[in-house]
């Protein structure tokens, strides 16, 4: 999955050099990250639809959906007018959406056990792809067709090897009859329900968190005479984003140990308080402000993977494909609203009301996770009751 999605993040890396080359204005460049993110919610809404996450086996779907990221991403070479570079990318996260989901399916085919930690250093990994491209900008950029090309070959080497060197775990899921209602009767069962309303919560923050640290934190250190702030903001902004690699590792740990719901809490509470906290801040105190988006960065991707290995454990086995792809399309709608709405808000009412915003997600989130560890301790106690004595 690493390898396979590395084609979202391609023109984020190079965005700096597109829009010298391609004269965009600041909403084309945008709409480069935004169109990625609309091609894969209906990718997404389309498998779910389809059942097709349900349907086709989830490393061959990897491959199919990896291909087409790669061949819409290498066509960017061909120096498109803006329109159709925007169309190439939407077509990228259509294509994107066929390796996300089946690889979180696919993963869980091979853990009973522990399977909360193995999803969380799988969305460890996109987590640090995620941080990779501010890693280039803040050491000086790389000539954007050697990024384009370089991504487009990791794509498809990711696709290949799903197919022909992974294999199915132990566990498979039972595959699924067409049904084409069975996309929202997904969210019939309440623990589906519950997780899927936390993950919404979590997604309505963390998106907008990594897209807009940057600025903020550019702006934090344009204040303090730094000879180069835009590439120590780069550079600070790949530490609080990939430190989130480390987060999702110990989430998973703790969903299995404490329950998803416990673990989930504890993630959006600290990360909400970060959110409502850390614009408030003086400028003078940047190393406090980075220590605070450090604490942010970790625990604010810490729960990914556990809202949808409940889906795994809990959800209809014969359709856990669709209930995945659907919960990731809502999500990664919820995304699109807060990407819009931090520079508003920040023009009006600067970044404590800015990031505030964000805050409102984990707390919605937290209250949906907290009913579901009340269902989980429920079920643990009456299993507890139903075991032999010894």
């Amino acid at each position: 999955m690493l390898l396979g999605m590395t084609t979202w993040f391609s023109a984020t890396a190079v965005v700096p050099q597109l829009r010298e080359l391609w004269s965009l204005s600041p909403g084309e460049a945008a709409w480069m990250t935004i169109a990625v993110q609309l091609g894969f919610v209906a990718g997404a809404l389309t498998s779910a639809v389809f059942n097709i996450a349900d349907r086709v086996p989830p490393r061959r779907l990897m491959l199919y959906g990896a291909g087409l990221a790669a061949l819409a991403n290498i066509l960017l070479l061909a120096n498109p007018p803006v329109l159709l570079a925007t169309v190439l990318r939407a077509v990228t996260g259509f294509g994107l959406a066929s390796v996300y989901p089946p690889a979180m399916k696919a993963m869980a085919t091979w853990f009973k056990v522990k399977r909360g930690t193995a999803l969380g250093i799988m969305v460890g990994a996109l987590t640090l792809g995620s941080a990779t491209p501010h890693l280039v900008n803040g050491l000086g950029g790389l000539d954007w067709r050697i990024v384009i090309i370089a991504t487009s070959l990791f794509s498809l080497a990711g696709g290949l090897i799903a197919e022909y060197l992974g294999s199915d775990g132990p566990f498979a899921f039972p595959r699924a009859p067409f049904n084409l209602s069975q996309a929202w009767q997904a969210f019939s069962d309440r623990p589906v329900l519950l997780a899927s309303i936390g993950y919404f919560g979590h997604m309505w923050e963390l998106y907008a968190m990594w897209a807009w640290f940057s600025v903020f934190y550019g702006d934090v250190l344009s204040t303090q005479a730094f000879d180069a702030p835009l590439a120590g903001a780069a550079l600070a902004t790949f530490a609080v984003i990939g430190i989130g690699a480390i987060g999702c590792w110990v989430g998973g740990i703790l969903g299995d140990h404490w329950g998803r719901g416990r673990a989930t809490s504890l993630a959006m509470v600290i990360s909400g308080g970060c959110a409502l906290l850390i614009g408030w801040l003086p400028d003078t105190l940047w190393p406090l402000i980075l220590l605070l988006g450090l604490i942010w960065g970790f625990w604010v991707v810490a729960d990914s993977a556990q809202f949808s290995t409940v889906i795994t454990e809990l959800g209809d086995q014969r359709y856990v494909g669709t209930a995945l792809t659907m919960q990731l399309a809502i999500g990664y709608i919820l995304t699109v609203p807060t990407l819009w709405l931090i520079p508003v808000v920040h023009a009006h009412f600067g970044w404590a009301a800015a990031f505030g915003v964000l805050a409102v997600g984990p707390v919605v989130g937290t209250i949906a996770m907290q009913k579901l560890s009340t269902l989980e301790r429920g079920a643990a106690d009456v299993a507890t009751r139903s075991a032999p004595q010894s």
